[in-house]
């Protein structure tokens, strides 16, 4: 094989790489727009290491004083076909697992609902 083809490969499976990635980061954004806490609230998707950081705006100001941006969850692939759902310990400032599923589908809803309000505080 010639190392223009092995080049030529390795473009093509990146550019496919990306439209998974583009895919994914939509079904998110689709999800949180269906969320039942804070509908008023326009959070945005985030790509962050291998996955992606949902970031808000602190409307309580109970967690930034000033009322900025604040991050309130991360999901990233557990490297064995299954996904990760981490909240955001603002305290601590660290991300605490809250989610583990083969489905992506699945640590939505969990994010989606948010029924111990560990997300959308």
């Amino acid at each position: 094989m010639s190392r223009l083809r092995v080049v030529q490969d390795f473009a093509d499976a990146s550019r496919g790489a990306d439209v998974v990635r583009d895919l994914v980061m939509a079904h998110i954004e689709r999800a949180i727009a269906q969320r039942s806490r804070y509908r008023y609230v326009h959070p945005r998707v985030e790509a962050e290491g291998d996955g992606w950081k949902i970031v808000s705006p602190n409307c309580s100001r109970r967690i930034d004083k000033q009322g900025g941006d604040i991050a309130i969850a991360w999901l990233t692939p557990d490297g064995e076909g299954g996904w990760l759902l981490f909240s955001r310990d603002h305290a601590r400032q660290s991300w605490d697992l809250r989610a583990r599923s083969r489905r992506l589908s699945d640590v939505l809803d969990r994010l989606v609902v948010d029924g111990g309000r560990e997300f959308w505080q």
